[in-house]
């Protein structure tokens, strides 16, 4: 399917030497955020108060949320839990007091708003077990990244597989700089929206690098810009489909989904773009550079034994 067809190649690799130094220096300044400023973990991370609240009729989570924030309490997280008339409250863990303190302090703020506001649960995350979830979900991100780099490793020749691990770290490195520059709260549905913006990532570049690989074996032409520019060209009109769609859906969730998929559906509208740029003209400019050639891709002919009289 082709949303549109373009008869002439576009140059992508006029720009690679400009675009690949665009890319690492924002490798390296995300690097060096991470380093220095670190991420802003959420409450599933860190551990904080969980409670449960029942209202009489279906709560309004926005207007609960800006009272709390007008009380003191901007840091605090308000979802629907169950129905509509359920909201769960978590809060960071807070110097100096107990969970059962804060707890009762939250509470009378919300019966300012409604009176009627019932306290059903209180739960205290610990430290502990917060720093269990960051290791584990370290864990998720460092097994993912290693079975995409061993499934690239079988499906290409080792120059394009190098350009593809480097294009989907690339990605990675970015989302998680941006996180930190801006100290957004990094919850579990953002490294959720990490992971699939590594699969994202891949699935993109697979794409691109399979009609390159293509164009390798049954053209004639020895300018492996050429070759790659005409790769991109091609599949232009399945990359911006793919990469629309994909975008129109999240951004209805960033828009609409509220408070709760904001974050997720942040960091996966930011990589859908640096995904969709790097598979373009990131990972293609690393394999040229690598020194690939339509030689790799041409298999010897076989030596044919002589006639036996």
């Amino acid at each position: 399917m082709e949303l549109f067809h373009v008869k002439k190649d576009i140059p992508f690799m006029r720009y690679a030497r400009s675009t690949i130094f665009v890319s690492i220096f924002f490798i390296i300044a995300s690097i060096a955020l991470l380093a220095t400023k670190g991420l802003n973990l959420g409450v599933d991370f860190t551990g904080g108060t969980m409670m449960e609240m029942g209202y009489p009729a279906a709560a309004d989570v926005p207007a609960i949320r800006n009272h709390l924030a007008s009380n003191g309490y901007a840091d605090a997280q308000v979802q629907n839990f169950g129905s509509s008339t359920d909201v769960l409250v978590r809060l960071p863990v807070k110097a100096g007091a107990t969970s059962a303190q804060l707890s009762e302090k939250v509470l009378a703020v919300l019966q300012q708003q409604q009176p009627k506001v019932e306290l059903r649960r209180v739960e205290f995350v610990g430290p502990q077990v917060g720093n269990e979830l960051f290791e584990d979900g370290a864990l998720a991100l460092v097994v993912v990244s290693i079975g995409i780099v061993l499934y690239l490793a079988l499906r290409f020749e080792w120059r394009f597989a190098l350009g593809a691990i480097f294009a989907t770290a690339h990605d990675v490195f970015i989302v998680l700089g941006v996180w930190s520059l801006f100290q957004w709260d990094f919850s579990l549905t953002v490294l959720a929206a990490v992971l699939a913006i590594l699969g994202y990532s891949v699935n993109d570049t697979v794409v691109v690098f399979d009609r390159i690989r293509e164009n390798f074996k049954k053209t004639r032409m020895t300018d492996v810009a050429a070759i790659m520019d005409n790769a991109k060209t091609a599949t232009l009109s399945r990359t911006i489909i793919t990469s629309g769609t994909t975008q129109i859906m999240v951004l209805a969730m960033l828009l609409l989904g509220g408070e709760v998929l904001y974050g997720f559906a942040l960091a996966l509208t930011i990589g859908i773009v640096i995904g969709t740029y790097s598979s373009v003209l990131v990972a293609s400019p690393i394999v040229m550079w690598l020194g690939v050639s339509r030689e790799d891709f041409i298999k010897p002919p076989k030596e044919e034994s002589g006639a036996v009289v």
